[in-house]
């Protein structure tokens, strides 16, 4: 079996976002609530909600937050408003996101306090951004086919992680999205997501203590124990890409294992996080 241990044990009001950089070889992830940006070494605080990036370069982020994607150095601190992103609705935040393979971004929004229907999912390319899909609630799961056939998707109140046909040349939806895998009638939450070398796609289970593996034709392969009660999101990194790091929260409830990074060793073989083109 493999086991999940503590990769950092700082507890997370609500830990997202993991995101391994590869030049730079280092994980990085956020806190939202706490709004923080963390490394194992550092942290950074801002002002408001931040949950999600795409690296540019080895020292720039393109970090989404409750007004803006904004360009972030790394080095220095220094912050550059790029778009904004809901700027003027005070009821949403960022959430979950990911960078395409064509140097996109897409990111999605949600209430603060999950009101319904208030968020949206956005994609960010050369330059705009562009609402894909409109009234979600909790937005999750956004990752990538590694063939570039589809992105994956979820409003987490809806219970169903969507496929999403993409165009070859450009990345942009390519027809209507079909539904992947169908939790409805669960108890988990289905949260953040990322797909592996071979195609599965790996999910979050808030509220289960555990990641689940799908099979690129939705099956359920397997599922490894999580500590923390209510994972959150998954990033491959390491040096050859095979240590699945996994995000917790300890929002709403006790105990030193909430909240906290983990890693699992050799559990699968991740792909390198596409570089965002500003």
């Amino acid at each position: 079996m493999h086991n999940a241990v503590t990769f950092d044990a700082h507890n997370c009001i609500l830990g997202e976002g993991p995101l391994w950089h590869p030049e730079r070889g280092e994980l990085l992830w956020f806190d939202i609530l706490g709004k923080q940006l963390r490394t194992k070494e550092r942290f950074y605080d801002f002002d408001e909600y931040v949950s999600a990036a795409g690296w540019v370069d080895r020292d720039t982020l393109l970090v989404a937050s409750a007004s803006a994607l904004f360009r972030f150095d790394l080095s220095s601190g220094w912050r550059k408003d790029l778009l904004p992103l809901e700027a003027d609705n005070a009821v949403t935040r960022s959430n979950d996101g990911r960078a395409d393979p064509w140097g996109g971004f897409w990111i999605g929004t949600m209430g603060i306090n999950a009101e319904p229907g208030e968020g949206a999912i956005y994609r960010y390319y050369r330059g705009e951004v562009t609402k894909l899909y409109p009234d979600i609630t909790i937005s999750n799961s956004i990752c990538f086919a590694p063939d570039r056939s589809a992105a994956y998707w979820v409003d987490t109140m809806e219970r169903k992680i969507m496929r999403q046909p993409l165009a070859q040349d450009h990345g942009w939806p390519e027809g209507p999205a079909e539904v992947f895998v169908d939790a409805t009638g669960e108890s988990f939450g289905v949260d953040g997501s990322v797909c592996d070398a071979e195609g599965n796609l790996w999910n979050a289970q808030w509220g289960a203590s555990r990641m689940a593996v799908y099979s690129p034709e939705g099956a359920l392969l397997k599922t490894y124990p999580v500590p923390g009660l209510q994972s959150s999101c998954p990033a491959f990194g390491g040096p050859d890409l095979t240590t699945l790091y996994v995000t917790t929260a300890a929002d709403g409830i006790e105990g030193e294992a909430e909240g906290r990074t983990y890693m699992i060793e050799n559990a699968g073989k991740g792909l390198p996080e596409y570089q965002v083109i500003l």
